[in-house]
C-alpha cells in the first residue's frame, strides 16, 4: 500500500431524480453514497494509497450501506463508529443547458452532527499518516462537529501531518458570517489551501476582483492578489483554486490556479471545456485529491496542479459522487490525450 493518508466528514446517501427529471416528475430515484471527504477518500484510494476515512453512522443497515460503498473502493473504515440515530441524506435535481441543478438536504441531528471526540481514537488514527484532508462543510454541519475538527488537527498537526482543506462554502448550512469566524481560526493547522473564488470570498473574506463565474469571466490577475494576502495572513505552503467558467450546467470551461506560498510563483492550468456534463458532483473534489495524489508523489506543484484539473475533468463525465478513474486515465488526459478515442 502507498502512503497513509487520513480524511474526516460526513458520507450521506443521495438520491437523486432519473436523468434530467424534476424533483415533482421522479417517481422514483437514484440510490448512491457520497460527501466531500468520502469523495477525496476513494480517489485517493483509486490511485493506490492507503487511504482511512474517519466519520459517524448508524448502527442500521442504511449506515452500512454507506460503509460498504466505501470498501467497495478500498477505502479503509476500521475508524468509522457506529452512533448516532441517522445518516444524512441530499436530494439531487441535475439540470441541463441553462437550468441549475438543485440540491436539498435532509442531513439534521445526523450521526456525524452528533458524534464526540471521544468517539475516536485521534492519535492512534494519525499514527504514521503522511496527509490529512478535510472540508468546510464538516464544521459547518453543526457545533460538536466544529469541536470534533478541532481535535482531528490538534493531533494532526502534533502528530506531524500535512493537512489540507477544501473551504467548500455551503449557503444551505451556515451563514458567511460563522464560517469566517469558525474557519479562519482553523486555518492555523492547514499547510493546503484548496477553494474557489466564492469560497475565499464567503469563508476567509478575500475576493478576487473583476471574476464574474457566472458570465465565465475570470481575471488571473485577481487571483494572484488574492492568493497573496491569504500567504500573507495564513503562512500556507500551497493555495490552490479551481476555476469554473459556467457557461450552462451542461458546458463549462474547466482549469485550475495554484501559488507557492513561500517563492510566490503562481501557474495555472491548461483549461479544458467539459460538454456535455454527465454529474458534476464531486468535481471540486476529484480535483482536490488529483492535487494532493501529485503533491503526496513527489510532483512539482504544476505537475500535481494538472493531475488534479485532468482528473476533475474526468470526473464531469461520470454519475455519482465518486470519481472512479485510474492513475493511467488521469496522467494520459494530463499528458494531452483528451480524445476519448476507444481504448482497444
Amino acid at each position: 500500500m502507498g502512503k497513509k493518508v487520513v480524511t474526516m466528514g460526513e458520507i450521506m446517501l443521495r438520491l437523486s431524480t432519473p436523468g434530467n427529471e424534476r424533483f415533482i416528475q421522479a417517481d422514483e430515484f437514484d440510490v448512491c453514497y457520497g460527501g466531500g471527504e468520502a469523495n477525496v477518500a476513494v480517489s485517493l484510494a483509486n490511485y493506490g494509497y492507503d487511504v482511512k476515512y474517519v466519520t459517524a453512522v448508524p448502527d442500521n443497515p442504511i449506515g452500512e450501506c454507506a460503509v460498504a460503498a466505501l470498501r467497495k473502493h478500498n477505502v479503509g473504515c476500521e475508524y468509522i463508529a457506529r452512533s448516532g440515530e441517522r445518516l444524512g441524506i441530499y436530494y439531487l435535481e441535475t439540470g441541463s443547458a441553462m437550468r441549475a441543478s438543485n440540491v436539498v438536504y435532509d442531513r439534521a441531528h445526523s450521526s456525524i452532527a452528533t458524534a464526540k471526540p471521544e468517539e475516536f481514537d485521534f492519535d492512534g488514527i494519525f499514527e504514521q499518516a503522511e496527509w490529512f484532508h478535510f472540508t468546510g462543510i464538516t464544521p459547518a454541519i453543526s457545533d460538536s462537529a466544529i469541536e470534533l475538527t478541532k481535535h482531528a488537527l490538534r493531533a494532526a498537526k502534533k502528530a506531524g501531518v500535512t493537512v489540507s482543506v477544501d473551504l467548500n462554502f455551503r449557503k444551505k448550512l451556515w451563514t458567511s458570517e460563522k464560517a469566517k469566524k469558525v474557519m479562519t481560526e482553523l486555518m492555523q493547522y492547514v499547510d493546503v489551501c484548496i477553494g474557489n473564488e466564492e469560497d475565499a470570498e464567503k469563508v476567509l473574506g478575500f475576493k478576487a476582483e473583476s471574476t464574474d463565474v457566472t458570465k465565465g469571466e475570470l481575471n488571473l490577475a485577481g487571483y494572484e492578489e488574492i492568493f497573496n494576502r491569504m500567504a500573507d495572513a495564513f503562512g500556507f505552503k500551497y493555495i490552490v483554486s479551481s476555476l469554473r467558467q459556467s457557461y450552462s450546467a451542461s458546458d463549462n470551461g474547466w482549469s485550475a490556479c495554484i501559488m507557492d506560498g513561500a517563492t510566490r510563483e503562481f501557474y495555472h492550468s491548461k483549461t479544458y471545456s467539459v460538454h456535455p456534463i454527465v454529474d458534476r458532483v464531486g468535481g471540486g473534489d476529484s480535483f482536490a485529491a488529483g492535487v494532493i495524489c501529485g503533491l503526496l508523489d513527489g510532483k512539482d506543484m504544476k505537475q500535481a496542479l494538472e493531475f488534479g484539473v485532468a482528473a476533475s475533468a474526468l470526473k464531469h463525465t461520470i454519475p455519482g459522487d465518486f470519481n472512479l478513474v485510474t492513475r493511467n486515465e488521469v496522467q494520459n488526459l494530463a499528458d494531452g490525450d483528451g480524445s476519448g478515442r476507444v481504448q482497444r
